[in-house]
């Protein structure tokens, strides 16, 4: 099936800013999105649009559209929702009828420990949010997944606004802790693993200063 321009917009600029390339506070102009993707710029609007509803672009009156720049308030709520799914995740983990095979979310585990080891912030990035996504996959439960991966994105945007730059965001210990629970059929110890996992993450986040978009739009899209 054909991707439509407007599809390969949405997902170039969804998987950046789930990259933490695309920063809060970055201008999406219809112009330079055109050019890059080479479309016309109804084209763009409509993608535009789509991203609007997914509340990580929002339209300035007389300036046109930005990422969104996550209040403090909106960023904690993003958090709290967070929780709230995830250990309800970890619950349907734990308590499936046959234990779900847990190797993917080893090797991906393995993968991110590599990635931190050698300083490729980036991939380390990308493997801690693949790492959730994978658990609610075994979660088995197809709305939460959904709303997961939107929450894990959004996080991704205030991490990338208001996070460090040396760290990963999202420790593989922390990751490896909590399928051991989850192997041990403990849903009560999984839980407090991903409620400690998830405020390690908060933790991180400094309000006190956002860092600024930096370079060319061009240079700072994923492209699948």
């Amino acid at each position: 099936m054909t991707t439509t321009p407007e599809q390969i917009i949405v997902d170039s600029i969804l998987d950046s800013i789930a990259d933490q390339k695309l920063r809060a506070g970055t201008k999406l102009g219809e112009q330079s999105l055109s050019e890059i993707f080479s479309c016309n710029r109804t084209q763009v609007r409509r993608a535009l649009a789509t991203l609007t509803g997914y509340q990580v672009v929002e339209h300035i009156p007389n300036r046109g559209a930005f990422v969104v720049t996550p209040s403090e308030r909106g960023a904690r709520d993003v958090f709290q929702a967070r929780q709230a799914i995830e250990l309800t995740i970890c619950e349907n983990v734990a308590q499936s009828e046959n234990l779900p095979d847990f190797a993917p979310l080893y090797e991906n585990i393995e993968a991110e420990g590599r990635a931190i080891a050698s300083g490729n912030r980036p991939e380390a990035i990308r493997l801690s949010r693949k790492f959730h996504l994978i658990l609610a996959a075994l979660g088995e439960n197809s709305v939460l997944e959904r709303y997961l991966e939107e929450l894990t994105m959004r996080s991704s945007l205030i991490l990338g606004l208001y996070g460090g730059d040396t760290e990963s965001q999202c420790a593989s210990e922390d990751h490896r802790r909590i399928v051991a629970a989850l192997e041990a059929r403990d849903t009560q110890a999984a839980q407090s693993e991903m409620r400690t996992h998830l405020r390690h993450i908060e933790a991180a986040v400094d309000f006190s200063g956002a860092r600024k978009p930096t370079g060319a739009l061009s240079g700072l899209l994923t492209r699948r």
